[in-house]
């Protein structure tokens, strides 16, 4: 959508009740109006956003200079709003650009929650209208290709920035447009910054990197909102520099430091249905692509057996995370998926294929104080008859008198691995306690 068309349809919804020329409604739609003269006389629609800004700003300053009703406080506070409807984000600008808040949900005009520190709070932000609401949802599922109307009510995406976007639409909610938005930080998290934020311990951030360095394949599991892509963000960062890695996600959000990385992301199908691009799809290209790593933001269904394929055979080091409540139910969920490939495979050698291919896997939760936590590190050893046997490396505990991260003092089978990758960790990192 340009420019133009951007304040065109800002200036309807603008216009809507307006009762007095006094009113904040019927002020802002002729600072559009002028907004919209002024650009498209001079061809400022094909400058940079700063520019426009400022020449938004001033053709504001001019028309409530003339109007002379609001007092400066109220006056900037217009502009502002203006600018973020032009070449912002409407009334949720303020709430993207605040480091603070984590998790943005707009249900419907009237209605925006944050999440600030684990925990939801309302806020006293409103869009003027639904028009105003779907116009932003519009102008962000536009760049990146997807699209949503009646006959597609449902979109994810991104922002510039990589944070993730889902939006739902009448008639599909009932409550009008509803947007969400998971924002990541300007600056990736580190390995160190989850540990502060006691996400880990010291110990286990060491033993993590360890085994991606010796390129075991790792899923991280855990339920919504648990942190499960920002853990998995800081284990590719472990990943070094001269390997060639391979992302494939729904919406790209990944932030990857190293140089030679290839991102890959998936396409919903046209208007007419076709052409669409899945995961699964992506993921049996990145095989072709001669991929030192294949990162797969989550996987969910059919793709899971291409991913359990790659990994046993020669593609080490793969890393993705999946829903579930606990490592034992990640399996579960694993063959659930691997059966959505609408291949008729026994159990058995699906659990075959799962204790082959996934060396450890991390379970995040969020617990109830807000906190993201790694509750169980966990290996995959094998088989025993029909069972994939499974075993704590790390845990976090609470019994209501201790609480925190513990080594089981169990050292994992794989250990051979590490110390061929040239890797010898300290034994204490295994000694049980706290």
């Amino acid at each position: 959508m340009s420019l133009l068309e951007r304040l065109e349809r800002n200036e309807v919804s603008a216009g809507t009740h307006v009762t007095s020329i006094h009113s904040k409604a019927a002020l802002k739609k002729k600072i559009h109006q002028a907004v919209i003269e002024e650009i498209g006389k001079n061809g400022y629609a094909d400058r940079g956003e700063g520019d426009l800004a400022e020449k938004i700003r001033e053709i504001a300053r001019k028309v409530l200079a003339e109007e002379g009703s609001l007092s400066r406080t109220a006056q900037e506070q217009l502009i502002q709003e203006i600018v973020n409807d032009s070449v912002g984000y409407g009334p949720i600008e303020q709430l993207l650009n605040d480091p603070e808040v984590t998790e943005i949900m707009v249900n419907g005009p009237n209605q925006v929650f944050i999440e600030r520190n684990g925990r939801l709070e309302l806020t006293p932000i409103k869009f003027d209208s639904d028009e105003q609401l779907l116009n932003l949802i519009e102008r962000i599922v536009a760049p990146i290709g997807r699209r949503i109307d009646e006959s597609m009510p449902m979109v994810d995406a991104r922002l510039k920035d990589g944070s993730r976007v889902n939006a739902i639409i009448p008639p599909v909610s009932l409550i009008g447009p509803v947007l969400t938005i998971r924002k990541f930080s300007k600056e990736p998290f580190q390995a160190k910054d989850l540990i502060e934020l006691g996400t880990m311990s010291e110990e286990m951030c060491q033993f993590l990197e360890a085994c991606v360095k010796a390129r075991l394949n790792i899923v991280v599991s855990g339920g919504t909102g648990s942190g499960k892509t920002t853990t998995l963000n800081v284990l590719s960062s472990f990943i070094p520099a001269n390997e060639r890695i391979v992302t494939i996600e729904d919406a790209a959000e990944l932030q990857l430091m190293q140089e030679h990385v290839v991102t890959l992301e998936t396409r919903p199908p046209n208007i007419e249905g076709k052409g669409a691009i899945t995961i699964r799809d992506l993921v049996r290209n990145a095989l072709r692509m001669r991929p030192d790593r294949i990162v797969v933001g989550e996987v969910r269904s059919g793709e899971a057996l291409d991913m359990l394929q790659a990994m046993n055979t020669g593609h080490d080091g793969s890393l993705t995370t999946g829903h579930a409540n606990s490592p034992r139910d990640l399996l579960s969920r694993l063959e659930t998926m691997v059966l959505m490939a609408g291949m008729d495979l026994p159990v058995r050698a699906i659990r075959e294929q799962i204790a082959s291919a996934i060396h450890l896997i991390i379970q995040q939760s969020r617990m109830s104080d807000g906190k993201r936590r790694i509750t169980h590190i966990t290996e995959v050893q094998g088989m025993e008859g029909d069972v994939i046997v499974l075993q704590d490396i790390f845990r976090y505990h609470d019994d209501g008198i201790n609480k925190g991260f513990k080594a089981t003092g169990i050292r994992p089978k794989f250990m051979d691995r590490l110390v061929n990758a040239g890797i010898n960790l300290p034994p204490r990192i295994f000694l049980p306690g706290f």
